[in-house]
């Protein structure tokens, strides 16, 4: 029987369940829509492209493992963890000798996988793919055959797939230029080759096998190795048979060989692929996490302005002996049909966002195109649980106090809105404030982004939940600061400044999504410019050379760092990686220690960098803290390639946001990366940027940079990164837009009554215009304060813990674009709603049931 009542109740109340929907709804879809990119994350199909007609591929592991066995009441528990290392991890090349006594083994191809990037005179030649360069050995793992051409035979030679033919103009006999892990080299194309299935990801290039082996530059080792089977033998079978002759065997650095087939083989192939999924399940959950959490407070608020707009229906229907549970059961079916249906249409809608989501990531880089988007039927039925529950749990939230007051106390609560919110309500916005205030203190202790980030975002929708508790109060204490001011500006002045203080409990239901939109956008948009122009100042103090090499292309080759090396001048090469430190993942660089504190400064408070060796490492205070170090302390590692190292702690330095975490010799990071190639060179020298641009002229896309300039090509790749997180929170942000509209609509739309009242008061339709006008400047004064506090606080905690200043980088313009966006959207919610209800008659409304 409720059920029946309840279907007639949104049936006739359909205008005033419209927003609960319309939120709802907006819920669900961002739910669907973070849950399929935490889901391609998790599930993500990866497809093998080189490996396409190899039916089983043998690689090494490329993950650091640790197991902690723990003792506890006579019962051993060993938990086993591994991550993914940042480089490319290889194989013995006599591994050959036992994969071929497999039996069903007909052949074993060796691969080699390297950077090769072929180069034109304004750069590299396609910039949409990255270029892998092979042995010719090796085109039948693809397999790829000449279709016109000969094949690399001297090591001057070279054969390139077709796709960069047509896009180069590339026939044989043609010259091309490559970028390998050397330095540049042109080679004469003598052959063009396609594949037998499509490549859309890389590009090929192929050389003779003795300058393969020289450019992948780990001599003795291999990628991978491809196997065929013989004749009958199915690849299940063969996978089985070759694991288990290769069960315990260990590439030279420890790592153990894995065997691959069918699905498995994409992620040997594509590395960033395998490891962008543990990037994309992070942002995912993050990204649905609070999303569900906003979404619950705008729900939990949409509810609550809707039951309190029925106040005097549910207070007559407790007069006429309706019961408490008879009250909840009936709030509780209505949101469960209107959660139901905007649920089905969120979660629909929520899968085409979750893929234009995910294509976005893919155009920005931050996920490889290689990860192929997976949906399934888990998303929208999670979305649409979500939904379910947070309706049902929203209304009786909402529906608490006017189920449990007495009849007689809820007609007179339907004629005048209380004076003062329940103590339960009070006490609960005081638990969430003192928890918002804990976040902040923590936030403000916490010294790495991942450990920062989550604790930021939560801080804020914690301290916002406070404020819609609380919300009644401070409406009332914004009234007692303006009421003067009001009182002196005119008649619609004076009725805003009645409204404000006679339906504080309304207007805080407004003036939370409005916080929530300013202070979370605030957070979002200055974030980042916080953390990044610290590491920028930072690197800007550290540098103390005249000049600074950087290239268009892959990077700049030892070859020109060598060139520019003079007996009075000081040349440090940089490159970066990243290292693990147990299961830790650490920001690293290798810098050339000859004559390093002409160029560097980092700030050294302990030790020295003029022992800096292949055998010593130096440390930021950050790292040091956390690992406990200090110099000469051993420390133990995984290098970039899983490569096991123990080196000496010789200097600590401050400037660790700017330089990274640790930082070694650069010859022995070198040889530890997938590209060996400088990302920079520093320069300390008297000579002029002519003189060294000259030096460079055989190497293509290098410049000379003052280090001002370098500092502005930093600032634009920084920003490049910003961007996908701004795309990741922009969603939320957007959800919380729509609620500060669908709220202010709601509670202008209800007042039709109010309004008609007031004209045959004797105000006219301007002065009421007038007061929705004030009431919504107020409003959005009062949320502005809030937002901006609620911001400027969390943003002041993540300065101090991560720069160890409180300097958060807010931009002026910035905030006040998003101020004026605020107030938008607040006097267009308001004003529209508003001319609406006046163009009724007042004696029509009036005389109306309601």
């Amino acid at each position: 029987m409720m059920l029946r009542y309840a279907l007639r109740t949104v049936r006739a109340r359909k205008g005033g369940f419209l927003g609960a929907f319309f939120a709802l709804m907006c819920a669900a879809a961002l739910i669907t829509a973070c849950g399929t990119l935490l889901e391609t994350g998790l599930r993500g199909t990866i497809a093998t492209e080189r490996y396409a007609a190899t039916p089983v591929v043998v690689s090494a592991d490329q993950n650091v493992h640790q197991t902690t066995v723990k003792h506890k009441k006579g019962k051993t528990k060993a938990k086993h963890k591994a991550k993914p290392i940042a480089e490319r991890a290889w194989l013995p090349g006599d591994l050959a000798t036992e994969l071929r006594k497999v039996p069903g083994v007909r052949e074993v191809i060796p691969e080699l996988t390297f950077l090769a990037e072929p180069l034109a005179p304004g750069g590299p030649v396609d910039k949409d793919r990255p270029a892998y360069g092979h042995a010719w050995d090796s085109a039948a793992l693809t397999p790829y055959s000449l279709t016109t051409g000969t094949a690399p035979k001297a090591d001057g030679d070279l054969v390139i797939d077709r796709r960069l033919a047509e896009r180069a103009h590339l026939e044989p006999g043609d010259r091309l230029t490559v970028q390998s892990t050397q330095s540049p080299r042109t080679y004469r194309v003598t052959g063009i080759a396609a594949s037998a299935q499509e490549v859309r990801h890389q590009t090929a290039l192929f050389f003779s096998t003795a300058e393969a082996r020289r450019l992948a530059a780990h001599p003795g080792q291999v990628t991978a190795f491809g196997v065929l089977p013989t004749r009958g033998t199915d690849a299940a079978v063969l996978k089985r048979s070759v694991s288990t002759a290769l069960h315990g065997t260990r590439a030279p650095h420890g790592t153990t060989a894995q065997v691959s087939a069918g699905d498995g083989r994409g992620p040997v192939e594509f590395l960033d692929a395998a490891a962008a999924r543990t990037k994309l399940v992070s942002m995912g959950g993050a990204m649905g996490g609070t999303s569900l959490l906003v979404a619950v407070l705008v729900v939990v608020g949409t509810f609550a302005l809707s039951v309190q707009q029925r106040h005097r229906e549910l207070a007559l229907l407790r007069a006429i002996a309706a019961t408490p549970g008879q009250i909840r059961a009936l709030l509780g079916r209505e949101a469960l049909i209107v959660g139901a249906a905007a649920g089905t249409t969120g979660a629909l809608a929520g899968l085409p966002l979750g893929s234009w989501l995910h294509g976005r990531f893919v155009a920005m880089g931050a996920v490889p195109a290689t990860l192929q988007h997976t949906v399934s039927v888990f998303p929208p039925f999670a979305a649409l649980a979500a939904t379910l529950l947070g309706a049902w749990a929203a209304a009786r939230i909402s529906s608490r106090r006017i189920a449990r007051i007495r009849p007689a106390e809820a007609l007179a609560e339907a004629r005048a809105e209380r004076t003062r919110p329940a103590w339960g309500r009070i006490l609960a916005g005081l638990a969430l404030l003192a928890g918002g205030v804990v976040l902040v203190a923590v936030l403000s202790v916490l010294r790495t982004e991942p450990a920062s980030t989550p604790v930021t975002f939560l801080a804020v929708v914690v301290l916002v939940s406070s404020v819609a508790l609380l919300g009644p109060l401070l409406v009332r204490a914004a009234v007692a600061v303006l009421g003067g001011p009001l009182a002196l500006t005119g008649p619609s002045s004076r009725l805003a400044r009645a409204n404000l203080r006679g339906h504080a409990a309304r207007m805080a239901s407004v003036v939370t999504p409005l916080t929530l939109l300013i202070g979370m956008t605030c957070t979002v948009l200055f974030v980042q410019p916080t953390l990044g122009n610290a590491a920028r100042a930072q690197a800007r103090e550290g540098i103390r050379a005249d000049w600074v090499v950087a290239a268009q292309g892959p990077g700049v080759p030892a070859e020109a760092a060598r060139r520019l090396r003079t007996q009075h001048d000081t040349v440090t090469e940089v490159v970066r990686t990243t290292v693990r430190v147990g299961l830790d993942k650490y920001a690293a660089q290798g810098v050339t220690p000859g004559g390093l504190t002409r160029t560097w400064d980092p700030d050294v408070t302990a030790g020295s960098l003029t022992k800096l060796t292949e055998d010593t490492v130096a440390v930021s205070e950050l790292a040091a803290d956390q690992l406990h170090l200090k110099p000469g302390s051993p420390l133990k590692l995984t290098l970039g390639d899983g490569t096991p190292a123990t080196p000496t702690v010789v200097a600590v330095y401050a400037k660790g946001l700017g330089f990274g975490d640790l930082t070694f010799a650069h010859d022995l990071v070198a040889r530890h990366v997938d590209n060996p190639l400088a990302t920079s060179v520093l320069v300390s020298t008297a000579r002029t940027q002519t003189q060294l641009a000259t030096t460079l002229r055989e190497f293509p896309g290098t410049h000379v940079l003052a280090p001002a300039a370098a500092d502005s090509i930093q600032a634009a790749r920084q920003q490049a990164n910003a961007e996908v997180n701004y795309l990741a929170m922009g969603l939320v942000l957007a959800f919380t837009a729509i609620a500060v509209v669908n709220t202010l609509a709601m509670s202008v739309s209800e007042r039709v009554r109010e309004f008609a009242l007031l004209r045959l008061a004797g105000a006219t339709r301007r002065q009421v215009l007038g007061m929705l006008r004030t009431e919504a400047l107020s409003v959005l004064l009062l949320a502005t304060a809030l937002g901006s506090g609620i911001a400027l606080s969390v943003l002041t905690a993540f300065s101090v813990g991560m720069t160890g200043e409180a300097a958060p980088a807010v931009t002026p313009l910035v905030y006040v674009a998003v101020v004026a966006l605020a107030g938008l959207l607040a006097l267009v919610a308001t004003a529209l709603p508003g001319r609406v209800a006046l163009r009724v008659r007042p004696v029509t409304v009036a005389t109306a049931k309601e």
